[in-house]
C-alpha cells in the first residue's frame, strides 16, 4: 500500500502547481483513499525543487554527490580547505538555483526572488544533511528545507510522507544540462540580474499603485471639498430655520394672546346676553 501511495505521489507532485489539488482530490475520490486526500500540496519553492528533480536529474544528482563527498571529507580537513569548499559549494548551488528558475520559467512561473532563496537553502540543506538529500532526491517535498551544518534537519516534515525519504522520482527529462564551471562571481551576477529584473518590475508595479492612490487621493479631496461646502450649507439653512421659528414663536404668543382676549369678550358677551334673558 505504501508503494501505491509513493506511485500516486510521485505522479501528482509532478504535475504543474496549479493542476496539483483538482488532481489529488479526483485521484482521491475515485480510489475512497483518505491518504491520498491528505497529500499536501507543495509550497512555491518546494514544488521548483521538485520539478528541478524531475527534469534535472544530473544537476541534482551532482548537488548530492558533491554533498555527501563534502560531508565525508569535512572531517580531516584544514580550515582553509573548508572554506574553499564553501565557496565552491555556494558557487554550485547559486547555479543550479539558476537553472531551476530557467526550467520553473519556461513552464510560466515566475520564481522570485525569495523563493529562489528558498530553493537555494534546500539545495543547501541537501548538501549539508543526509536526511535533507534524501528528502530533496525523492521529488515530493512540500516544503522547503534548511541546515545549519549543526543541528540534524527534520527532513520528514518537510516530504509528503515519511516513506518518501526511501524513494527517488522518476526523472522526466533525460537531456544533460551540465553545470558550466562559473569564473568567480559569474552565479552572483546571473543572480543580480535576476533581481535587477524583478526590483524594477516590483519598482513599475508600486509606481502603478502610487499613480492609482494619487489619483484617489485628488478625487477624495475633491469630494471632501464638495461636502465642506454641503455642509456649509447645510448650516446656513439651519440658521435661517432657527430664525424663522423664532420668528414663528413670536407670530404664536401673538396669536395665542389675541385668542385670549377674544374668548374674554366672548364671555363678557355670554354674561350680558344671559342677563338681558333673565
Amino acid at each position: 500500500m505504501a508503494d501505491e501511495l509513493l506511485a500516486i505521489a510521485d505522479e501528482l507532485y509532478a504535475l504543474p502547481l496549479a493542476a496539483f489539488t483538482p488532481a489529488r482530490d479526483k485521484r482521491a475520490k475515485e480510489l475512497k483513499d483518505a491518504r491520498v486526500k491528505g497529500l499536501r500540496k507543495p509550497v512555491v519553492s518546494a514544488w521548483v525543487v521538485n520539478l528541478l528533480v524531475r527534469h534535472e536529474t544530473e544537476q541534482v544528482d551532482q548537488v548530492l554527490a558533491v554533498g555527501e563527498a563534502l560531508r565525508d571529507a569535512a572531517a580531516g580537513m584544514d580550515a582553509a580547505q573548508l572554506r574553499e569548499l564553501t565557496k565552491q559549494r555556494r558557487q554550485l548551488t547559486a547555479a543550479v538555483t539558476t537553472r531551476a528558475r530557467a526550467v520553473a520559467r519556461e513552464r510560466g512561473v515566475k520564481v522570485t526572488e525569495a523563493v529562489a532563496d528558498q530553493v537555494e537553502a534546500t539545495l543547501t540543506a541537501a548538501m549539508l544533511d543526509p536526511g535533507a538529500a534524501a528528502a530533496v532526491r525523492s521529488g515530493l517535498l512540500v516544503s522547503p528545507l534548511a541546515a545549519t551544518g549543526v543541528d540534524a534537519v527534520d527532513a520528514a516534515a518537510a516530504v509528503a510522507v515519511p516513506e518518501a525519504l526511501g524513494f527517488a522520482a522518476a526523472p522526466v527529462s533525460r537531456e544533460l544540462h551540465v553545470v558550466p564551471d562559473l569564473d568567480p562571481g559569474e552565479a552572483e551576477r546571473t543572480r543580480r540580474k535576476e533581481a535587477l529584473k524583478e526590483a524594477k518590475e516590483a519598482l513599475e508595479e508600486a509606481r502603478h499603485e502610487h499613480r492609482e492612490a494619487e489619483a484617489q487621493v485628488k478625487a477624495l479631496e475633491a469630494r471632501a471639498l464638495q461636502v465642506a461646502a454641503e455642509l456649509e450649507e447645510a448650516r446656513r439653512r439651519v440658521a435661517d430655520l432657527e430664525e424663522r421659528a423664532e420668528e414663528v414663536d413670536d407670530e404664536l404668543a401673538g396669536a395665542e394672546d389675541s385668542r385670549d382676549a377674544a374668548a374674554e369678550q366672548v364671555a363678557e358677551a355670554q354674561a350680558e346676553v344671559d342677563r338681558l334673558e333673565g
